[in-house]
């Protein structure tokens, strides 16, 4: 496979700084966003901090992706302010930002059939002209790795399915090695032992130090994985706690408008999250 030649992306820019479990790597602090007319988040507390996987959960519209286009500096602040690592975001320089914290989007799209593993190595193209440039080929051989896309490294990205593209797309942000992920939704394409394959990637980046934020729709892989859980309705954050705090059946009932109910597993005893069916 050729080897994309990055040094063109050169920069000067300030390597990150050491990060110790529990650093706040990015927070907001009473963040409002407005799309057009509409206030979309309305003052919004939240922090990721290293070690830990934060799940945003919360019904359609509720504005899990808007917060984590905020947290990522990809969307303005109409108040209230968004810190990655400690600065607000609009004192860092794109190329600073891509150092210290990797956007998967909800949906990865690409106009030119690329090669999958040119595909991943897009994801170290921060550190070209830097020291850590040597580790790019075990950063995208490891990212693919733990993605399941090695079988298929050659094959162009217009070429696969839904969810390999989206295994894929993970795999570019892994190789990255930022310290602080921003992943939006990404289970929605996939199977079921590939949505397990991707939390317990998010568990493992955290328990190596990273702050992993994840919006995803399925309670029970927010129950089961997420260290932490952060519950939007209609643009606030009505809950912050660990799943089995915040994981109600009141709260999720009323926040879904659906009848939810939450129990232990019965073998486990692991927090279960299941919609009441009338028979």
């Amino acid at each position: 496979m050729k080897k994309l030649n990055l040094r063109g992306l050169r920069t000067r820019t300030v390597r990150p700084g050491p990060v110790a479990p529990g650093d706040v790597l990015a927070e907001a602090a009473d963040l409002h966003v407005r799309l057009g007319a509409r206030e979309v988040l309305s003052g919004v507390d939240v922090e990721a901090r290293a070690g830990e996987v934060l799940a945003l959960v919360g019904p359609n519209g509720a504005g899990k992706s808007t917060l984590l286009g905020a947290l990522a500096a990809d969307l303005p602040a109409a108040g209230g302010v968004v810190r990655v690592h400690g600065r607000p975001v609009s004192d860092w320089s794109a190329p600073e930002l891509a150092l210290r914290r990797a956007v998967l989007p909800q949906s990865a799209s690409l106009s030119f059939p690329f090669p999958v593993e040119d595909v991943v190595r897009m994801g170290r193209a921060p550190w070209a002209g830097r020291p850590e440039e040597e580790e790019d080929d075990a950063a995208v051989a490891s990212a693919m790795a733990a993605t399941e896309v090695t079988g298929f490294a050659a094959r162009p990205f217009s070429a696969l399915s839904g969810g390999e593209r989206a295994r894929v797309a993970l795999a570019r942000v892994l190789a990255q090695r930022a310290r602080l992920l921003l992943l939006d939704e990404p289970t929605a394409a996939l199977d079921l032992r590939h949505q397990e394959l991707v939390l317990r990637v998010c568990r493992e980046r955290a328990r190596e130090g990273d702050a992993v934020v994840v919006v995803l729709h399925d309670l029970g892989l927010a129950a089961a994985y997420a260290h932490r859980v952060v519950i939007l309705c209609a643009g606030r954050a009505v809950a912050d706690g660990a799943p089995a705090e915040v994981f109600t059946d009141r709260l999720l009932s009323d926040v879904y408008k659906q009848p939810v109910e939450v129990f232990p597993h019965p073998r486990t005893g692991a927090v279960m999250v299941a919609p009441v069916r009338g028979s």
